[in-house]
């Protein structure tokens, strides 16, 4: 995959699990990145958005700013908003005057989770939550904005270095005694950052090089597993029992916002851009593993 040298990229939420991963892997490519945190930049801040575009004049800029409190954006949907709806379309229409690219990160939240197959990137959005409601009004501000050079990519069940994520805390409940509860009626697709970042590296330079349609790409592992079969994966690549991992339903854990029982996502968009989707979970999982097993270890995270 070529990155074209010397085109700019600036990248918001970029102390984050999946910003930070992006940043390290466009550096090692050699590729200028300008890594923007919550302290350099407010995207709910349109003034902000528009004066630092004109600065940097970015090629491409990838948007992993995010309210990813699920829970929490029930109780404060309005918050939630101006960052997840109202920030996307800051920042998109600062690309429009900068000539920018723009890769927005959403979420299979947009959808109800209540599918027999794989969601497709065509299919109608349907959100159950105030997290989805305020990640779909981010996506249709970015594609309304810009309608040539707008991209949205929707993953789910993200982990990796240098965030909270499922992965590491069944790898640290590995280590501890007890049996650990996990739902088993929700159903998914483990992604990896380090796949999703290449990912998003590759959908960058087609679309500088204008092989890549604007609009909508699901970037997941592929295949799908329930919370509770990954977490007995997990148990059994740490050396530990995955018996000790007890299945439960949902409805055991009372919380705000209701999880989709089906987050599964179809990859078929990314042919249209010649680019392939990504690997298998279990895969994926496999290269991630000994990495934050190491930094688990160590009681810390580790930078790849």
């Amino acid at each position: 995959m070529s990155v074209p040298l010397g085109s700019r990229w600036l990248v918001t939420g970029a102390s984050g699990m999946l910003g930070r991963e992006l940043t390290a892997r466009l550096s090692r490519r050699g590729v200028p990145v300008v890594p923007l945190g919550r302290a350099d930049l407010d995207v709910t801040d349109p003034a902000a958005a528009r004066a630092l575009l004109a600065r940097h004049r970015p090629a491409v800029l990838v948007n992993c700013a995010a309210w990813t409190a699920v829970d929490a954006a029930e109780a404060h949907e309005a918050r939630a908003l101006a960052v997840n709806g109202e920030g996307p379309g800051h920042l998109a229409r600062a690309c429009r005057a900068t000539g920018t690219r723009m890769i927005q990160l959403s979420t299979d939240y947009v959808f109800a989770g209540l599918a027999d197959r794989p969601y497709r990137e065509d299919d109608p959005p349907a959100p159950r939550t105030a997290y989805g409601r305020t990640k779909l009004a981010g996506e249709r501000a970015v594609l309304d904005t810009l309608p040539d050079g707008g991209y949205v990519v929707r993953t789910a069940w993200l982990y990796g270095s240098g965030g909270a994520n499922f992965v590491s805390t069944m790898i640290r409940l590995a280590a501890a005694e007890g049996t650990v509860p996990v739902v088993d009626d929700q159903h998914g697709g483990p992604t990896w950052t380090g796949d999703l970042a290449d990912r998003l590296l590759a959908l960058g330079a087609a679309a500088l090089r204008g092989t890549a349609p604007p609009g909508v790409y699901h970037a997941v592992n592929a295949g799908s597993t329930t919370w509770h079969a990954l977490a007995r994966e997990i148990f059994r690549r740490a050396g530990a029992d995955p018996g000790r991992v007890r299945p439960i339903g949902s409805g055991e854990l009372a919380r705000p916002a209701a999880r989709p029982p089906y987050s599964v996502l179809a990859q078929g968009r990314w042919r249209a851009a010649g680019l392939a989707p990504l690997r298998d979970w279990r895969a994926a999982l496999a290269e991630a593993f000994p990495a934050l097993l190491r930094a688990s270890a160590r009681g810390g995270t580790v930078r790849r």
